[in-house]
């Protein structure tokens, strides 16, 4: 597919307006596709439960870019899902306690995610791209991701959990996981590809620039899933309301159930290069949905362009720029 970066994304309205389209009845050629090729990680055994072991942290420079520098990165939907541009919503909206896994970074007092009205819909989807966003737990709590390659991982950077000599503890992704199911079953990392080690629990004006990273999974779980493609974030794009997020907020859902919404304008902070930068906005977030995509529409194809960072008194903010596209791109040809 050509480069497309310098477009302007589809409207939240044309968007609306496009069709769904149904999948094609599996058959034995595209049962051959939806086998899933699971690489052999050691095991390690912490407080009774066995997990892999922790992964190898790869660090590629900031402004480095890949052998094949590109503003974009391809999208894959599998020819046998239904393509929906609205996701099936639950039929009763619930708002359930408050709910902080004891390692799940907190809100501090006074500090708003929510401005105006809530508009986060809580949605259970397995059509494309939905399929593609799912929730990511390691050592340090929960939080969201999306598939951005055949076993490749879009989340932020800090939900890893750095350790020392280049490694991390481990990394589990359920793509779609709804009230402890999942019907693609869960994957584990590999390796991290990352530009920024970001810690919590606060996050600083650099770290904010580069709070993402790219999973390798142990699974080339994205044949089933699909998943988006990336694409270098534009400030010819500021103010407009063309993106929509996707993650597992810890208070409306526990991390549970997903939520999403639409219409959500970025804003690009002026004094950043644009191949690492940050993106002010309104959109609806809380601990959890850290790590979920922002993505567009082109030609009625999903593009990630940011993940969700962090949060002040006044805005919410998403890390992005041409560097994460150049994650994606390194990340995928190293590992295929």
């Amino acid at each position: 597919m050509g480069d497309t970066n310098n477009t302007v994304p589809m409207t939240l309205d044309e968007v609306i307006r496009l069709k769904a389209v149904k999948g094609k009845p599996a058959d034995e050629k595209i049962s051959e596709i939806e086998k899933l090729t699971k690489i052999q990680c050691e095991k390690e055994t912490i407080d009774g439960l066995t997990y892999p072991k922790g992964t190898q942290s790869i660090g590629i420079p900031a402004g480095e870019k890949s052998a094949k520098d590109a503003s974009e990165t391809d999208c894959f939907r599998p020819s046998f899902s239904d393509l929906n541009y609205v996701p099936k919503l639950e039929t009763k909206l619930n708002r359930k306690p408050i709910f902080f896994d004891k390692n799940t970074l907190a809100i501090g007092s006074g500090v708003k995610t929510i401005f105006g009205t809530d508009n986060r819909r809580i949605y259970y989807s397995t059509a494309y791209p939905w399929r593609c966003v799912g929730r990511v737990e390691s050592p340090l709590g929960f939080a969201s991701g999306v598939m951005i390659g055949p076993r490749h991982l879009l989340t932020c950077s800090h939900i890893i959990d750095w350790r020392p000599n280049n490694t991390t503890g481990w990394l589990k992704f359920t793509p779609m996981y709804y009230n402890g199911s999942a019907p693609y079953g869960s994957a584990w990392g590999i390796r991290t590809y990352y530009k920024y080690k970001v810690a919590g629990p606060t996050i600083d004006s650099t770290e904010i620039q580069y709070d993402y990273v790219v999973v390798v999974l142990d699974r080339n779980i994205g044949n089933s899933t699909g998943w988006m493609g990336s694409k270098s974030y534009s400030d010819s794009w500021d103010g407009g309301a063309y993106w929509t997020h996707a993650g597992y907020p810890a208070d409306l859902t526990g991390t549970q159930r997903p939520t999403y919404q639409t219409g959500i304008a970025l804003d690009g902070d002026f004094w950043s290069a644009d191949d690492n930068e940050s993106m002010s906005h309104k959109g609806d977030v809380w601990p959890g949905q850290s790590g979920g995509p922002f993505w567009g529409y082109w030609n009625g194809l999903p593009y990630a362009v940011a993940t969700q960072s962090a949060h002040n008194s006044t805005d919410n903010f998403a890390s992005g720029g041409s560097d994460l596209v150049n994650l994606v791109i390194r990340a995928r040809n190293e590992y295929p």
